[in-house]
């Protein structure tokens, strides 16, 4: 069978034997356990019964991850360019980085809610917290990594600290900035959703996913709390695919990877 067949053939088996198991296990608990694993199919159902409320939590969610993760891109970028620029910089802000990053999402929420108020505000800003660490880092990494002999040539022929920056440094930091992204897309969503539901607020249908899932918990819908769940995680492929094809339209016809790819 064809590599590219097979590409589509074996996720599709597998697919279906995770579908079977599914259904196997469910029917193979006793009926006062049968509540806590809906079936596929009664999932399906309770999508069809809430489908407006959570394709409005959905773009909610989407907006706040959306407003978070452009944040973190330009804040992350003009940050990673001072590190770059300036070792001093990098080795006074990178500690404080590194603890912005382990601290948890839900200790930061009550913060982010006394300073700007619950909702959209809290939620955007909770994202922009999440996806900026793993930007910043992987765009100086690749910023202070350029190719000691390019750097070499720019200086022998006197190329100004601007030129050498934005001509040889960030194009070859693109590979990094690049991967920084993905990681932050893959965070971006989930971490709107992880705020939402310590952050987000109903007001005037503001609520997200994560607020959505909260009440479906509260009112035991435990088939539309799954729902929301398959939701949540269609919005990160949306997001993850969103970002792997500007990737692609950004490096395939020079970076490596790319070129063994087609080959």
């Amino acid at each position: 069978m064809p590599r590219k067949s097979l590409s589509i053939f074996l996720p599709a088996l597998a697919g279906l034997l995770v579908i079977a198991a599914w259904y196997a296990i469910r029917f193979s608990l006793v009926a006062d356990f049968k509540f806590l694993l809906p079936t596929p199919d009664e999932i399906l159902r309770a999508f069809r019964a809430n489908h407006a409320a959570l394709i409005r939590a959905a773009l909610n969610t989407s907006e706040g991850a959306l407003l978070g993760f452009a944040l973190a891109v330009v804040v992350s970028s003009t940050a990673s360019l001072a590190m770059a620029l300036s070792p001093a910089v990098r080795f006074s802000l990178y500690p404080y980085l590194m603890a912005l990053q382990l601290t948890p999402l839900p200790v930061l929420a009550p913060i982010c809610v006394l300073w700007v108020g619950a909702g959209l505000k809290s939620v955007s800003l909770l994202t922009f917290l999440i996806a900026f660490f793993p930007l910043a880092v992987n765009t100086t990494q690749g910023l202070v990594s350029t190719d000691r002999n390019l750097v070499e040539l720019f200086r022998m022929w006197r190329a100004s600290p601007m030129q050498e920056l934005f001509l040889l440094r960030v194009p070859s930091a693109l590979p990094y900035f690049f991967t920084g992204l993905r990681i932050a897309g893959t965070l971006a969503p989930i971490g709107a959703v992880v705020a939402d539901m310590n952050a987000g607020s109903s007001f005037n249908d503001g609520g997200g996913l994560g607020f959505q899932a909260t009440i479906y918990s509260a009112q035991a819908k435990f088939p539309a709390l799954f729902a929301t769940a398959a939701t949540t995680c269609l919005l990160g492929f949306i997001f993850t695919g969103a970002v792997l094809t500007l990737s692609w339209f950004a490096l395939h016809q020079w970076h490596d990877s790319y070129e063994r790819a087609d080959k």
